[in-house]
């Protein structure tokens, strides 16, 4: 792919037509009124690539769009504005300002698990922080990027924001071979999440990677066994388990294990019914190749429910597995699908062994009732965000900053934290010309007892 469809973007950007608070505004309105505009349309589109309710893709995709779009245009007039701060004796009597510098031309790539609102979410970011951007929309998702890239081509001229489609292993490379981006933002897995970030190092490009990693929920034995119950089941089957922050396992003390996996199946079946397959609220993997993955990991444990797949539908139900190996590959890899292993403990030095066995989660969930538990458990872990007494909801907040640390990834998003991202700080001292002291001046001899005093 040559440059030469980027150029224009940065001679656009360049123009400074994008820095304005005025611009930046409209374009978050033209993006709100795009996107409620074609909701059907998206409702469609996420039906048929991972089979989606209309309710759960508003809740989880459509909804979350328009929210983070109302939330920044509430508050991007003030955060635009220089922020003065402090000045040091040194500098005395200069001024000191911080103005938040927008990058230029970004390129923001998105997974097939949540193909809308993992791209138009740091699309909001990137508008809001005065960027043009390039859009990576998942391969593997392609109803969603269609409507995406008809969507976008209909609100944005190209010189803006542009759709680029094709598959990602080819076309990011080739993109990123042929142009300078000024940031980059990739949510996916870990490995490819690597590939691109060697890529960027190559030509110093500063990135956002929203990674993923074994998220576990931790019950202890003062939880309240039935809130967790319910709050697992949604947080781990919602999109059939196809979700970044979703509880990749469960650790549970041995004492209550009986209790929650009594409790879970309960939760199972009040959710999707005696058939989840039917169920209008139950989707589907997203292809063979991951339907093949998935079944897999159903040999290396005992199935306390569920079990059921059919390759033809790209179904596998919610399953509960236990007697799992801390060895086995589903204790080791990202599962990424409906399937919960329950493992038990009976310390909390054992307990968070296994969870450092695959350090810096990208979540971290944990039910208790003890305050001394909550503050040991946050403190002896590395994780990029989590709940107490919850699941996923961690993420819908837009005062919290959603991000992963070590495998789980870097940066951070929503909120004012979007703005953030797709923004640089830009310091600058102002001096009057009023007062200029000879002592800052050479010759430095003899000066040395006043620089101590006043450098300190």
């Amino acid at each position: 792919m040559s440059d030469s469809s980027f150029i224009p973007m940065r001679h656009y950007f360049e123009s400074g037509a994008t820095r304005t608070y005025s611009f930046r505004a409209e374009q978050l309105n033209r993006l709100k009124k795009a996107i409620l505009h074609h909701e059907n349309e998206i409702n469609k589109a996420l039906y048929h690539d991972l089979k989606k309710s209309k309710e759960e893709a508003y809740a989880t995709e459509t909804g979350l769009v328009i929210a983070e779009i109302n939330y920044i245009l509430k508050n991007l007039r003030s955060w635009i504005l220089p922020k003065t701060t402090g000045t040091d004796l040194v500098n005395f009597p200069s001024g000191s300002k911080i103005y938040c510098d927008p990058y230029g031309v970004v390129l923001i790539i998105a997974p097939w698990n949540y193909p809308l609102q993992l791209l138009l979410i740091p699309l909001v970011g990137a508008i809001a922080g005065g960027n043009c951007a390039v859009l990576k929309p998942s391969e593997l998702a392609p109803a969603t990027a269609a409507i995406i890239e008809k969507m976008i081509s209909e609100t944005f001229s190209p010189e803006f924001v542009k759709v680029i489609q094709g598959d990602g292993a080819t076309v990011v490379p080739s993109m990123m071979n042929s142009f300078r981006f000024d940031y980059l933002m990739y949510t996916g897995s870990v490995p490819v999440g690597k590939s691109i970030y060697q890529l960027a190092a190559r030509d110093l490009i500063p990135v956002t990677l929203e990674l993923g990693g074994k998220s576990p929920a931790v019950v202890e034995d003062d939880a309240d066994i039935k809130a967790a119950a319910r709050r697992i089941s949604l947080g781990k089957f919602i999109n059939v388990g196809q979700t970044c922050v979703a509880p990749d396992y469960v650790l549970v003390h041995a004492s209550v294990k009986e209790k929650l996996v009594a409790h879970l199946k309960k939760e199972i079946l009040h959710f999707y019914g005696e058939d989840p397959a039917a169920s209008y609220d139950y989707g589907k993997i997203i292809n063979e190749k991951r339907f093949d993955r998935l079944t897999g990991y159903l040999k290396e444990g005992t199935i306390l429910h569920g079990g059921q797949t059919d390759r033809s539908r790209l179904y596998i139900a919610p399953t509960l597995l236990e007697n799992v190996s801390e060895d086995a590959a589903i204790m080791n890899e990202e599962i990424f699908g409906p399937i919960l292993p329950i493992l038990t403990f009976a310390s909390f030095d054992k307990a968070l062994r296994v969870v450092q066995r695959n350090p810096n989660p990208l979540s971290f969930y944990l039910f208790t009732s003890n305050k001394r538990k909550e503050e040991n458990w946050i403190g002896s872990l590395s994780f990029g965000g989590g709940c107490i007494n919850n699941t996923v909801w961690q993420f819908s907040n837009p005062h919290l900053p959603f991000g992963g640390v070590g495998n789980s990834g870097m940066g951070h998003l929503h909120g004012k934290y979007s703005f953030d991202t797709f923004t640089r700080l830009k310091p600058v001292l102002k001096t009057p010309n009023w007062f200029d002291p000879a002592l800052k001046y050479p010759s430095y001899k003899g000066k040395l007892n006043f620089f101590k005093w006043i450098i300190r």
